[in-house]
């Protein structure tokens, strides 16, 4: 009798390859479907003619409900099936974007009026936002119950990194996904597919963890910031998620205050450039927004893999200090949002906004290491939680100052962003120890 060879399997976990790749797939489908949003919609609210302001309220909604609702998802994801949660936030990612293609694809055929399109768009992605958060952490869980803990940070890692890839995919794909017929909404209808052949194969493949079994491990999932550029992994919630538990720990606290200020003061001028960058790419270029897709996919593109460069490549090389490592991404930041305001050409402004989003790339990963080494080993899981919340909170409020800022005046985002960044540098000399 010939044994059947047993399938690869992830080190340490009783994971498998295959099933290691089905948990990869449902946060980066998430992730590249967000960003690749991102990256239309300042076209599709161009075309449909509604205030610039207004389109960044209607996509920040979402992110409101994320960061109110992720910690919620993820303590669910301790009690019930990590799949069916896996499941529920991959299922609100597709609904949200087959809802949002449909209200915007109305808009733009002129059967809905702007102002209703982006109201009923903000419901739709209120869907996304409020379910969508459920993924990472069951993800995570699930990866957690079934690895032994002495694997677990790599294996979460790897996991985490698809967030990261996913805010260079989507970007790529969106403008190969403006189809002749579906026109700018092609990239929300077709994610959403993918999203459909993500949803089965993780209903089919994936070892239901409802019952239970001998030798099952316990594992918690954590909360994740938001996915977008402006918000790459950091590693909090890998910490989150390894670390015991133990009570929540408030960002007042003496020991973590000063670099979660400072995590937060460099998001906001991050998340207000990012939310302006569309519209300024085709403001400054003088594109149609039919087309324009094209050209800001790249300069995101370049802004994601900048981040991406710095965070996996060179920062393990140099073997920078938090503190150094917030105060010179500070004023590399500054000086790329400032190239990025004077930019004339897409040449200059790919290199600009490159330059920025390699000194954010050092910022992040900068404060979430001060805050980490300011408190002992059982309390780690408690300030990853507050690095997320910090990594999230810019959305809130951010976009939307950021556009209306640039509706006053295109430049003013990247120069009021890059003269906080340099204010942070001074206060972070004295304050950051």
């Amino acid at each position: 009798m010939r044994l059947r060879p047993s399938p690869p399997r992830i080190a340490g976990s009783a994971l498998t390859t295959a099933q290691f790749l089905l948990l990869f797939a449902a946060m980066l489908v998430a992730a590249a479907g967000n960003t690749a949003l991102q990256s239309v919609m300042p076209a599709i609210g161009r075309a449909i003619g509604i205030a610039d302001v207004w389109v960044a309220v209607a996509y920040t909604w979402s992110a409101v409900l994320w960061v109110g609702l992720a910690p919620f998802w993820a303590r669910q994801s301790d009690r019930h099936g990590r799949k069916a949660l896996t499941l529920l936030g991959v299922g609100g990612f597709i609904v949200s974007m087959l809802l949002c293609g449909s209200v915007l694809h109305a808009g733009l055929e002129g059967w809905v009026a702007g102002g209703v399109t982006f109201a009923l768009f903000g419901a739709a992605r209120a869907i996304y936002g409020s379910l969508g958060c459920a993924t990472p952490s069951a993800t995570q869980a699930y990866l957690a119950s079934k690895t032994r803990r002495s694997a677990r940070v790599s294996a979460l890692s790897a996991l985490s990194s698809s967030f990261g890839l996913g805010t260079i995919v989507g970007p790529a794909l969106a403008p190969l996904f403006v189809l002749p017929v579906l026109g700018l909404t092609g990239p929300l209808f077709m994610f959403a597919l993918i999203g459909i052949v993500v949803f089965v194969a993780i209903l089919r493949w994936l070892p239901d963890d409802t019952r239970p079994r001998h030798g099952r491990r316990a594992g918690h999932g954590a909360a994740m910031s938001y996915p977008s550029i402006a918000s790459p992994p950091t590693g909090a919630s890998v910490l989150a998620a390894t670390a015991p538990k133990v009570r929540a720990l408030s960002w007042r606290d003496g020991r973590i205050r000063e670099w979660i200020v400072a995590g937060v003061v460099a998001g906001h001028a991050q998340a207000a450039t990012l939310t302006c960058l569309g519209f300024f790419v085709i403001d400054r270029l003088h594109l149609d927004p039919h087309g324009s897709e094209q050209s800001i996919a790249i300069v995101m593109m370049a802004g994601a893999a900048a981040t991406l460069a710095a965070q996996w490549g060179i920062i393990p090389r140099l073997l920078l200090k938090p503190r150094p490592l917030i105060l010179w991404g500070s004023l590399v930041a500054a000086i790329g949002l400032t190239a990025t305001m004077v930019s004339s050409d897409l040449y200059t402004m790919v290199l600009g906004f490159g330059i920025a989003s390699l000194g954010f790339g050092f910022i992040r990963p900068g404060f979430t290491a001060g805050a980490s080494l300011a408190v002992p080993l059982a309390e780690q899981g408690g300030v990853a939680g507050v690095i997320t919340s910090a990594n999230g909170i810019a959305f809130v409020a951010a976009p939307t100052i950021g556009m209306a800022l640039y509706a006053i005046d295109p430049n003013w985002p990247f120069a009021i962003s890059a003269a906080l960044l340099l204010l942070l540098v001074l206060w972070g000399r004295r304050a950051l120890a």
